[in-house]
């Protein structure tokens, strides 16, 4: 597939996030206009950027920070969280950067000249009330707008924030902020179990040619404490989280159309993350891959031949008219589980700059002869592309 050129998107965003720094106040929400793979894929602007082309030593703290020498990274907590009062929610805040150019000379003659635009999605799933709200920012690094910086270690679009409160080995909690009108989040996340080093120590193949791939690491289980606002009501909450942290600059190949996303916490302590990859002819591709995630945190890699995922009826959404899956099921022999994957609300597609669905979702099955239950997210992109003809 030919992409529209990325350099014209970023200048897009490059000029929303001028517009959004002269109001200082949040814009309506952008229609869609750009895909994962005019993102992700391959680009005209892709020389002089680093490539994750073979694993690497992870240090922490520092790879929680940026790395601008790459084009594209992103930071990511999903969580499914709990009232006092047992009522449930599902949170997303991501946020990520994306690099005009390689150039990093620290000598720019001008304050306001950005080398990187910064885009933060925030959703709120509210289970019990039937609603999701979701939310988008963008704004170029410049000018204390948006960035991302080691130390301390903080990563922010306007006031939306991910703020580690820890320090040297030990950054946590994470702290995370977010308000759009009656709906915010304030958040404190623990780090839980240890790091999970994703595809091959960390280094995570997406396809055929040698820098398809991202550095990829995930904390699956993370106790979270805070609160949650609503329709104007505050609610403190308690649950669990899940961080993704990906940096790359050419991710898909030109054949892929985007992938089925899946991070489940299982009732007997394992977790599993799926990165079902789908071509466009609507087949699994071979780069398909996922982990296991033991009680201990030990992690086992699971290949496309490894795991079979079936979607399970259709949902079509009344507001980009796109049919998506209404639930999967999972089968993973090796880990011995069998599993339905099923969405606590039914809409919780953003139809923001890019358009995709992710949401809180539910788990139940079985491990073996015994009754399994979870809960997670779930992302799918992607869908609606599948018919473009390739320019």
């Amino acid at each position: 597939m030919r992409y529209r050129s990325v350099y014209f998107v970023l200048l897009a965003l490059a000029a929303a996030a001028i517009a959004i720094w002269r109001s200082r106040t949040p814009e309506a929400a952008a229609r869609p206009v750009l895909t994962v793979l005019q993102a992700l894929g391959p680009g005209p602007n892709d020389d002089g950027f680093a490539r994750a082309t073979a694993p690497r030593d992870f240090r922490f703290p520092d790879d929680h920070g940026p790395h601008p020498e790459f084009r594209n990274e992103w930071w990511y907590w999903t969580g499914n969280l709990v009232a006092e009062d047992g009522r449930p929610f599902g949170f997303e805040l991501t946020l990520f950067r994306t690099a005009l150019a390689p150039d990093q000379d620290p000598r720019r003659s001008s304050a306001w000249a950005p080398r990187d635009v910064y885009m933060a999605h925030f959703t709120v799933s509210d289970i019990a009330g039937g609603r999701f709200h979701a939310f988008e920012r963008t704004s170029r690094g410049a000018l204390d707008l948006a960035g991302a910086q080691v130390s301390p270690l903080r990563v922010w679009v306007l006031d939306w924030s991910a703020a580690f409160g820890g320090d040297g080995a030990a950054p946590f909690p994470l702290r995370l902020h977010a308000r759009e009108g009656d709906v915010a989040i304030d958040l404190s996340l623990e780090q839980g179990k240890p790091i999970v080093l994703q595809g091959d120590r960390g280094h995570s193949k997406k396809g055929p040619e040698p820098d398809n791939a991202s550095y990829y690491y995930s904390l699956t289980r993370m106790p979270t404490s805070g609160s949650i606002m609503a329709g104007g009501q505050r609610f403190e909450v308690r649950g669990e989280s899940w961080m993704d942290r990906e940096w790359s600059t050419r991710v898909l190949s030109s054949d892929q159309v985007g992938w089925n996303w899946f991070a489940l916490r299982l009732d007997d302590g394992r977790e599993l993350m799926l990165f079902h990859l789908r071509r466009r002819d609507g087949k699994k591709d071979a780069w398909t891959s996922g982990t296991i995630v033991d009680p201990d945190g030990t992690p086992r890699r699971l290949g496309a031949d490894d795991v079979t995922v079936e979607p399970a009826g259709v949902w079509t959404s009344p507001h980009s008219h796109i049919a998506y899956p209404s639930a999967f099921r999972l089968t993973v022999p090796t880990a011995a589980l069998e599993l339905q994957v099923l969405p606590l609300l039914a809409d919780q597609e953003l139809d923001l700059t890019f358009r995709y669905w992710e949401g809180a979702v539910r788990v139940e099955g079985k491990a073996g002869a015994e009754p399994i239950h979870g809960l997670g997210y779930l992302e799918l992109t992607g869908y609606g592309e599948e018919a473009r003809q390739p320019r």
